[in-house]
């Protein structure tokens, strides 16, 4: 492979074959921009500056899909410099963003009917063949150049000076037009391509959520495993939740208000109706359960609690923590769990969250307790939570720091299977959910 070399102005001529970054055909020439294209920084103006009449000023956000947008302008009464108005088939680039994204997107001005200029974030290339290098600053060499220097600093951005120093390989002038004519006739079967691998790409990253979320609705509903007539009864198990409750409340590890139940039945137009003494109200729901099945609000078998006061060190249980983000704090007192309890987030965004308990310790200060009845499948009974759990963070209460919708949380209706039955469940969700990790 042959040697390229850099001759400067001042006479040097420099060895550039590190810089190459592959071979390119005969007739062709590796060039900077600078060598092709004047390139300018847009205007700076100030807030005092923008008013209703006056010069167009374009920004990142005239830039969508690689055309000239003008349905979002800002308009400046001061001194403009002449270098600093846009002319038809110059290029307009992002040349500074918040975000690397966006940072490089490019656009080609069309005709314009009046005169505009370009903000300060924002850089114009000037070259006769701006069609070429339209092409360029949309491909994979122009923007690992651009990788190379917009990190070198805290602001994603592309000066003049790295603009100007990048590399582009320049064809014959023919061949450059044969190039662009070439782009432009498979551009819409490149755009259809797009579109469809932007929705594989939607689909890969929600299918997961989305079967998941099937597979819990499927199983609330007595439609993942079949029923058996030899399990043991429902109501049962209703009965066995109502005289745990009661015996809890006498041990001062419940409320009384807690210990309160209500019946929840099918009337004959198949909707559901809750009791409570004499009073009977439907209950607004898309859920079906089966006829062997009981039904309850989740409060029947759930309550949320403080956990035990105590004083000793133990390790802070907190949501960092338990992600495995953070160390262990250790407190000196605080709301004591045990190994295998559930704890709940109750403050913040993700309030709903599950997390088991995985040593001894004290909640985190955004948790509460999540006592679930020993009479019930507690697997089961998680499962179904998570089922709620997109409506559960999208009904957070409290706007500076959002909290768990506990009305919400203790009315959320919920099948009760048989216990044999709620075990089979429970180890079905877990087989398909592994199957889909």
């Amino acid at each position: 492979m042959s040697s390229y070399y850099e001759k400067f102005p001042d006479g040097r001529v420099v060895c550039v074959d590190e810089e190459i970054p592959f071979e390119i055909p005969e007739g062709w020439e590796w060039a900077r921009i600078r060598n092709v294209s004047q390139s300018y920084i847009g205007l700076t103006y100030s807030p005092g500056d923008v008013a209703s009449e006056g010069t167009v000023v374009l920004r990142s956000s005239n830039i969508k899909d690689g055309k000239l947008v003008l349905d979002d302008i800002v308009k400046v009464k001061c001194q403009i410099s002449e270098k600093l108005y846009v002319e038809e088939n110059d290029i307009l680039i992002c040349a500074r963003n918040g975000s690397a994204k966006l940072v490089g997107k490019a656009a080609i001005i069309p005709h314009l009917n009046e005169k505009m200029s370009f903000g300060a974030f924002m850089a114009i290339c000037k070259t006769p063949i701006y069609k070429f290098v339209y092409l360029f600053l949309q491909s994979d060499l122009f923007f690992s150049q651009l990788r190379e220097v917009s990190g070198t600093t805290t602001i994603n951005q592309l000066t003049q000076n790295n603009f100007n120093g990048f590399l582009i390989p320049i064809p014959p002038i023919d061949e450059q037009d044969r190039i662009v004519e070439k782009v432009s006739s498979i551009a819409p079967i490149l755009e259809k391509y797009s579109k469809s691998q932007d929705a594989l790409d939607h689909l890969n990253q929600t299918i997961k959520k989305e079967l998941r979320s099937s597979i819990l609705q499927e199983a609330i509903q007595g439609k993942l495993v079949p029923q058996n007539s030899e399990d043991e009864p429902a109501e049962k198990l209703l009965e066995r939740i109502n005289t745990e409750k009661h015996r809890l409340v006498k041990e001062g590890k419940l409320k009384a208000k807690d210990a309160v139940s209500s019946v929840i039945f099918k009337g004959e137009d198949n909707k559901y109706y809750e009791q409570i003494g004499d009073s009977i109200e439907p209950i607004d729901t898309e859920l079906s359960f089966p006829e062997t099945w009981a039904v309850c609000k989740l409060s029947t078998i759930c309550q949320l609690t403080d956990g035990i006061k105590r004083t000793g060190p133990g390790v802070c249980l907190d949501a960092k923590y338990l992600r495995g983000k953070s160390a262990a704090t250790i407190l000196q007192n605080g709301k004591y769990v045990r190994t295998g309890d559930n704890i709940i987030l109750v403050d913040g965004e993700n309030s709903g969250e599950v997390f088991p308990v995985p040593e001894n310790g004290y909640m985190g200060s955004t948790f509460k307790q999540l006592w679930i009845s020993d009479t019930m499948c507690k697997a089961y009974v998680l499962h179904t939570i998570r089922f709620y759990k997109d409506a559960l963070r999208n009904s957070k209460k409290g706007a500076a720091i959002p909290h768990l919708n506990k009305e919400l949380f203790y009315n959320i209706l919920i099948g009760i299977p048989p216990y044999q039955e709620q075990e089979r469940i429970s180890a079905r969700i877990d087989e398909l959910l592994d199957l889909l990790n």
